[in-house]
């Protein structure tokens, strides 16, 4: 893996309005900046971090895709995520200060490494650093929230349908478009992520397809129909 150090500056990135607080000022950018010392290329399916690697650093995704594992007892690789650029990655090393799963790169990738005693040092100075970082995890929080609600109780098409819709508004976000991307993850990946054995993935995807839902090509999915994902997930009967 190779570490690169060269300097970025947050301020031409045209992520940071993702990465970062809205509104700072000029000293209060320069000070942000210092938190970001070096990029990262990390090439694909390669590690950006190990299970039981030391907790040093945040890091925000530039470009590229990454999925998030752990090893179950019985030798499974159990996906945890899939995170793009704008999104960050390592918040999971805070607690013990050693990361406690696997983070894979899905496309060659680049990141900026955050070291997080530089984050903790600046965030006395800039408050809405701090508020951000908090944000972070808030987000972090809900989102495992939601996966815990999409395993716990959705069928197999609920489960799919929130998925990519979540993905493709996601992207969205980034100023890609509502109804077309690249699925970086495999299938199997996904079934991991979504609690679904492979066939039942592939089975939901050619039920999608066949109903004008979607329509996908290899790794091209076109989203036809996102009223029609949205009912599938808006259908639960109330308790």
């Amino acid at each position: 893996m190779n570490l690169q150090t060269i300097k970025v500056a947050c301020s031409n990135c045209n992520m940071r309005e993702l990465c970062l607080p809205l509104g700072l000022s000029d000293s209060e950018m320069a000070a942000v900046e210092k938190v970001v010392s070096v990029t990262r290329k990390v090439a694909r399916g390669a590690h950006l971090f190990h299970n039981g690697d030391p907790f040093t650093a945040l890091y925000a995704i530039r470009t590229g895709f990454f999925k998030t594992s752990v090893n179950t007892e019985d030798g499974r690789d159990q996906v945890t995520g899939f995170q793009m650029a704008g999104e960050v990655l390592g918040l999971d090393g805070i607690v013990n200060d050693h990361h406690t799963c696997d983070a894979i790169a899905l496309e060659d990738a680049e990141v900026c490494v955050m070291p997080f005693n530089l984050i903790e040092e600046i965030s006395r100075e800039v408050n809405a650093l701090q508020h951000h970082v908090h944000k972070i995890m808030s987000r972090e929080i809900v989102r495992e929230h939601g996966v815990m609600l999409l395993l716990g109780s959705m069928r197999a098409e609920e489960r799919l349908a929130a998925f990519l819709l979540n993905l493709v508004q996601r992207l969205h976000a980034r100023g890609f478009s509502q109804s077309e991307l690249v699925l970086r993850m495999t299938r199997e990946e996904i079934g991991s992520y979504l609690g679904l054995k492979l066939e039942t993935v592939s089975r939901t995807f050619s039920r999608f397809a066949d109903d004008g839902m979607v329509e996908v090509k290899q790794r091209h999915l076109r989203i036809l129909n996102a009223d029609g994902l949205r009912g599938i997930v808006n259908s639960r009967p109330c308790h």
